[in-house]
C-alpha cells in the first residue's frame, strides 16, 4: 500500500515499530515496515554495535533511530540534581523490604548504572554523541522524543538525507515541531505506553492532521491491530507508530517476569504515573505504582532523579521475582500502553506485521461494502 510516508521512506507498509530491541527493529524492517531503535540507554559504542548489526540484517531495508530530548528535566549541575534525597531512599528501601527484597545503596547504584542516566541528566550533549554515531549508518529516520527537534539535529539529519520525526501529545507541540523543521509528526494519544499526554488518539490525530497539513502525521497510542491502522488512516494519518505491541514478540528482550505479566494483563491494567521517570508515563499497574499513589507517599522526583530510584529498585525486584519471590513479582512493571489487553500471545514480530496488514485489508473491504462501493 502507498501513503505519503511509504513513498518518503521507501517502505512497503506504513507501520513504524519503536523498540529498544535491535532484533525487533530488524524483523519489522525486513517485513516491510520501518523499525526504529530507541537509543536512550545506549552508549555510543553500543549504538554503533547495534546499528551495524541491524544494517547487516535488514539488507537495505529502511530503519531509524529514536533519541530522548526532554525539554524540562533536572539538569546536571542544578541543585540536588545529582543525588537522591535520603527520605526517598528510605521510602523505596522500606517498599523493597516489605516485598522481601534487600535494600539498595542508591549512590552506588546510580554510579553503576551511569550509562542509562547520562542520557537523561545531560540529554542534549548525549544525544549529539549518539547522533554522530547514527549518521555513520544508512538510517532513514531520526525521531525526537519529548521535545521539538533542535536546529542542529534537523540540519545534520537533512545533510545526511535523513528524515526527522517528532512526537506530539498536543496540537501546540505538533505545530512547534513543524516550525522546528520536522518532516513527520507522530500524534501520540493518551493510550500510549511510556511518556504520553492527556488527549486520546481518536481526538488528537485529526486535530494534528489539520494543524500541520501537508506535513504527514503518524498515529500513535493504542494501536496494535489492523482495524486500528484503518481507523488511523480514516482520521487522516498516513501511517502508525507502535511500541507496546512488540514487547511480547519472540524477539523482544522484555524481562520474562514482565512479559508474563503483559500476557495476562487487560487494557485496564495500566496507569499513567510519574512513579518511574518523574514524568507522566503509562506503565503496567503494580505495587510500585500503587505505593507512590498511597496517602503519605512522597511526590515523585523530577527526571532523572526518579529514574535513579526506580531503575535499580525495579531491576532488583525483577531479579528476585525470577528466583521465585512472588512478592517481588508484584512490584515488577514496565512501560506499556492500553493495547496490552490485546497482547495475550507470543508471536514473531514479522507475524505481528503481517497480521496487522491482513486485518487492515479486511477492515478496508468491510468499509467499502458498508458504503455500497
Amino acid at each position: 500500500m502507498r501513503t505519503g510516508v511509504t513513498d518518503m521512506l521507501g517502505i512497503e507498509f506504513p507501520i513504524f515499530a519503536f523498540s529498544h530491541c535491535r532484533d525487533v527493529v530488524a524483523a519489522v524492517s525486513r517485513a516491510g515496515g520501518c523499525g526504529v531503535l530507541g537509543a536512550t540507554a545506549h552508549t555510543p559504542d553500543r549504538l554503533a554495535e547495534d546499528l551495524r548489526w541491524i544494517r547487516d540484517e535488514v539488507k537495505g531495508a529502511p530503519f531509524g533511530v529514536d533519541v530522548l530530548l526532554p525539554v524540562k528535566h533536572a539538569r546536571q549541575g542544578d541543585p540536588d540534581s545529582s543525588s537522591v534525597p535520603a527520605a526517598y531512599s528510605s521510602f523505596v528501601n522500606d517498599l523493597l523490604a516489605s516485598h522481601g527484597i534487600d535494600p539498595i545503596d542508591f549512590d552506588s547504584a546510580a554510579n553503576a548504572r551511569g550509562e542509562g542516566f547520562e542520557s537523561l541528566t545531560d540529554p542534549e550533549s548525549f544525544a549529539d554523541r549518539l547522533l554522530d554515531v547514527a549518521f555513520d549508518f544508512p538510517i532513514k529516520l531520526v525521531a525526537s522524543a519529548l521535545g521539538p527537534p533542535p536546529p542542529a539535529l534537523v540540519d545534520a539529519a537533512h545533510a545526511h538525507d535523513v528524515r526527522v520525526a517528532a512526537l506530539a501529545g498536543r496540537v501546540s507541540h505538533a505545530v512547534r515541531h513543524v516550525a522546528a523543521g520536522a518532516d513527520i509528526v507522530v500524534a501520540q494519544g493518551y493510550e500510549a505506553g511510556g511518556h504520553t499526554g492527556e488527549i486520546s488518539t481518536m481526538v488528537l490525530v485529526p486535530e494534528v492532521v489539520d494543524a500541520v497539513a501537508p506535513v504527514p502525521v503518524l498515529a500513535a497510542g493504542g494501536i496494535g491491530r489492523g482495524r486500528q491502522i484503518a481507523a488511523s488512516l480514516a482520521l487522516g494519518a498516513q501511517g502508525v507508530w507502535c511500541g507496546s505491541v512488540w514487547l511480547t514478540t519472540d524477539e523482544a528482550e522484555t524481562h520474562p517476569v514482565v512479559k508474563q505479566k503483559f500476557l495476562t494483563a487487560t487494557s485496564s491494567d495500566t496507569v499513567r504515573s510519574r512513579a518511574r521517570t518523574g514524568k507522566p508515563a503509562r506503565q503496567l499497574r503494580s505495587d510500585w505504582t500503587a505505593a507512590w499513589e498511597q496517602a503519605g507517599a512522597p511526590d515523585p522526583l523530577p527526571l532523572p532523579l526518579q529514574y535513579r530510584l526506580s531503575e535499580p529498585a525495579l531491576g532488583r525486584s525483577e531479579a528476585a521475582a525470577a528466583k521465585g519471590n512472588e512478592q517481588a513479582r508484584a512490584l515488577a512493571t514496565y512501560f506499556v500502553g492500553q493495547i496490552v489487553g490485546d497482547m495475550g500471545h507470543v508471536k514473531p514480530a514479522r507475524q505481528v506485521v503481517f497480521d496487522m496488514v491482513q486485518e487492515l485489508i479486511e477492515a478496508a473491504e468491510t468499509l467499502q461494502l458498508g458504503l455500497g462501493e
